[in-house]
């Protein structure tokens, strides 16, 4: 039987992760993979696909609706879903190769198979090549995460799909109605209504993106809105039921109960997603999860047995592959001795429909709760030369500072490229920031970055320059 100082249990980004740095530690490591591929869901059927999805989508819509007014005659664009679906095969395969190669490159030892603990040293890994056993001085639980179901509605994964599905589909579906308005279910619902697709979300909150400042949420519904889709907030969905290839979502109004029923081909059922510990056995080890699949954990990521500890998806917090990449690091460098810490407040959130959403930060709804006075500074795209020049006019950026210390407590951005923008607010935040030390940054001209440098000269005695 193998001995390894360190094991690592599912391949996503979090654990990969995890495995590399442990390595370069100098720790003898080994990864445990239950699918054929490395990269865990996010990699395989989460946010590589899904983003080749969007610059699929993104170019046909651009090619259909727009190319013409950039004096681009390119006729009727013929859309073939098939070389679609193949283009973003080839991008999954290429990464998830990539991955394998970066296990060789660091001498990580690669088993393939459902791994779970016969004890709380020992993992068997039961695979094609039967069952093996590995033994491990230190222990990561990296198995990441599932769609989460609604109660009262089961998945025949043909015509009432998660997200898994809707990423393999053939075909564009005529009307697609997605239960859930938060990042999956409008990314996913933006690739369908870019190729023609009629989209209906049904959402029980009254705005979307809801973990996120209830300003994007709302100017992203307006945007999708002017773009074709169509939303029912509000709204409690009682019921799906399939006839054929006609799919009937049922759902109640909050405010007076007032029934609507909506007919698709395809419902989406995009209501978040859980942890997923399915098979683990965690008890062999002495843990348990709790109420909602989540492994408890210390501030260092420890789980109740010292030596095994718990990353990304099945531990508290926000569902997000560099979230579970920085715990990944955290936990490896802890394990050698070193006193690695993570800022969770500055972990940001992206969704990337267009715009694009991105956020980090205190939002402006946490800080009126909280009773802490602070200002803002709201600059909109379409005031940008960059932006104009592009025919990107929609969105803004918004800075919350401290009304007195004038340091950045939140920065939200909905507009062209903003998922990229963010870094800089993230940076800016990391090392306490005001403002007004944004705002007299130089910024190249013209960029899409120049709406952060205005918005917090915005938030600095009102001082934008250009609106």
């Amino acid at each position: 039987m193998e001995q390894f100082d360190l094991v690592v249990i599912g391949s996503g980004p979090g654990g990969y992760i995890a495995a590399i740095r442990a390595s370069q530690l100098k720790m003898k490591v080994a990864i445990v993979e239950k699918y054929k591929t490395l990269g865990g869901t996010c990699l395989n059927v989460g946010c590589i696909p899904s983003k080749a999805w969007l610059d699929s989508s993104e170019k046909y819509h651009e090619a259909v609706h727009q190319f013409a007014s950039h004096g681009i005659d390119v006729g009727t664009p013929k859309l073939d879903t098939k070389k679609m679906r193949e283009r973003v095969s080839g991008v999954v395969s290429g990464i998830t190769g990539g991955v394998a190669f970066l296990m060789k490159k660091n001498k990580i030892t690669v088993y393939q198979g459902l791994g779970s603990f016969k004890d709380a040293n020992t993992i068997l890994v039961k695979g094609e090549k039967g069952e093996q056993e590995i033994k491990a001085a230190k222990i990561i639980i990296a198995t990441g995460s599932k769609p989460s179901l609604l109660p009262g509605v089961a998945l025949d994964k043909e015509r009432i799909i998660s997200s898994t599905e809707a990423l393999k589909l053939e075909v564009v579906p005529k009307h697609l109605i997605v239960i859930g308005g938060g990042v999956i279910g409008l990314e996913l619902g933006s690739v369908f209504r870019r190729l023609g697709a009629k989209v209906s979300v049904v959402e029980f909150a009254d705005t979307c993106i809801t973990s996120m400042d209830q300003d994007l949420g709302k100017e992203l519904q307006k945007v999708l809105t002017k773009d074709g889709m169509e939303f029912h907030m509000g709204h409690g969905v009682t019921s799906v039921t399939r006839a054929g290839n006609e799919v009937t979502v049922k759902a109640k109004a909050k405010a007076d109960q007032k029934e609507i029923e909506l007919k698709g081909d395809y419902c989406l059922v995009a209501v978040g997603r859980r942890p997923y510990t399915d098979g683990l056995n965690l008890e062999a080890a002495g843990l348990k999860a709790d109420e909602r699949g989540r492994i408890a954990v210390n501030d260092h990521l420890q789980t109740s047995v010292p030596h095994i500890f718990a990353i990304g998806d099945v531990v508290r917090g926000a569902m997000l592959a560099h979230k579970a990449e920085e715990e990944g690091v955290c936990v490896a460098e802890f394990m050698m001795g070193q006193k690695p810490h993570i800022n969770y407040n500055l972990i940001p959130g992206v969704v990337y429909t267009w715009p694009e959403v991105a956020g980090v930060g205190a939002t402006e709804q946490e800080l009126k709760t909280k009773g802490v006075e602070y200002k803002v500074g709201k600059f909109p795209f379409l005031a940008l030369g960059r932006a104009v020049a592009s025919a990107e006019k929609n969105g803004f950026v918004k800075v919350l500072a401290d009304k007195k210390t004038d340091e950045i407590l939140g920065v939200h951005m909905i507009g062209p490229r903003t998922a990229d923008m963010i870094a800089e607010a993230v940076l800016a935040m990391e090392f306490r920031a005001s403002a007004e030390d944004v705002g007299r940054t130089s910024h190249a001209h013209p960029t899409y970055s120049e709406g952060f440098k205005e918005a917090c000269l915005a938030a600095t005695e009102n001082r934008a320059l250009n609106i």
